[in-house]
């Protein structure tokens, strides 16, 4: 295990040390220094950025070959000493999550017993997979546990417990671990073999939120908001309901009261709009000249072709229904009020430049051939009577 100034310290900020080594690489130049405070990749938290004599950005860093890899936008000459600053904010943050993270699973693992199979620090979220299912009200009552963890602002203790000593550990592991093992303890929560970096005490990881959760792969997957990022996750979703409580003048505490009133309304009204269109679909109808064979443009939504064709269909031999313009093609609802439409089908493709299909005697899908075009075929072809814009 590297002995590094991030293991030793991990608030350290700001530090001095010298490059013994610089090489391009695939996103940047390797930079190699005696001594980091810098954290590499790895354990499902990110490496750190921030920069090197104030100047030279750090935008990553890698450990590889048991070297850690400043990834920098500019190369620096070998033996030069240099300032290394970190991003503390964003470290920090790393910190409050990783360490979040180990009591939120700690805990399952105390009450279920499930292992930890995945974990992923991402910019705006963090998640954590399970090997077994929870139901919601246990995810509420975890997620309670691990706050009060929190609260109760618990040392967390790292040792490097001997190979003996190791043996008699109860400890958490994703894998079976060989040399010098590196153990995060927080009292009464969890006991992991950990390489991150984490908060002193339980208290600096602020607030710990489960905000969803999906089923993932027989187990189950949580996303979580921790520390500052919970607190900015919370100023969002609150901005939100504050404009949705003054949208629907209600207070915010009521929204979802209002929201069902008004899914009430809106169920009312599409219920309404639904026989206006039933009556004008009747009258236009009416208005339609007679022929066994019609083809009908609307201009209309998509969802009233197959109902109109279908009344068509009552009075017809053969009936198309399309809604769109040529620029942006058509949609289109095809029937015959007897029997099959395999080769009407193939010739209404071949001839319209159409996909689509369905079963019987209807089929529906879109055309791009322009209007004049399905208009010469359908009239010339199929002998149909064609009404294009009312007329």
């Amino acid at each position: 295990m590297l002995d590094t100034l991030y293991y030793k310290n991990p608030y350290i900020k700001e530090f001095t040390s010298k490059v013994i080594s610089c090489q391009p690489g695939k996103n940047g130049y390797e930079v190699v220094l005696e001594d980091t405070a810098f954290y590499p990749e790895g354990g499902g938290q990110p490496g750190d950025t921030g920069s090197l004599n104030e100047n030279i950005e750090v935008i990553d860093t890698k450990e590889r070959d048991g070297r850690i890899l400043h990834i920098c936008k500019e190369a620096i000459a070998e033996g030069t000493v240099v300032t290394g600053k970190l991003d503390w904010q964003r470290r920090f943050r790393h910190m409050q999550q990783h360490t979040g993270e180990h009591i939120l699973s700690g805990i399952i693992h105390q009450k279920y017993g499930y292992d930890n199979v995945g974990f992923h620090m991402g910019k705006d979220f963090v998640s954590v997979d399970f090997n077994g299912m929870l139901t919601p009200e246990q995810v509420a009552e975890i997620e309670e546990c691990a706050n009060e963890a929190v609260f109760s602002d618990q040392e967390i203790r790292v040792t490097y417990p001997s190979s003996e000593e190791l043996k008699n550990l109860n400890y958490r592991s994703k894998k079976e671990l060989t040399g010098q093992v590196r153990i995060v303890e927080v009292a009464g929560s969890d006991i992991c073999a950990c390489c991150g970096t984490h908060v002193k005490r339980t208290g600096e990881v602020g607030l710990i939120k489960v905000t969803r959760s999906e089923h993932y792969k027989g187990g189950i997957r949580l996303y979580l908001q921790i520390g500052w990022s919970a607190l900015e996750d919370y100023a969002q979703k609150l901005a939100g309901v504050q404009k949705v409580s003054v949208l629907l003048s209600a207070k915010p505490e009521l929204i979802g009261e209002a929201v069902e009133r008004m899914q009430g309304i809106v169920a009312d009204q599409k219920q309404e709009i639904l026989l206006l269109k039933q009556q004008l679909m009747q009258y236009q109808i009416k208005e339609l000249p007679e022929g066994e064979r019609l083809a009908v443009f609307l201009k209309d939504d998509p969802s009233s072709l197959r109902p109109f064709c279908e009344q068509l269909l009552e009075k017809r031999e053969m009936a198309v229904v399309l809604t769109g313009d040529d620029g942006a093609g058509y949609k289109f609802v095809l029937g015959k009020k007897d029997g099959v439409m395999q080769e009407e089908t193939k010739q209404f493709r071949e001839a319209c430049a159409a996909k689509g299909g369905g079963k019987g005697n209807m089929i529906q899908g879109s055309a791009s051939a322009c209007s004049d075009k399905i208009i010469r075929f359908l009239e010339d072809e199929w002998g149909f009577v064609t009404v294009k814009d009312g007329k």
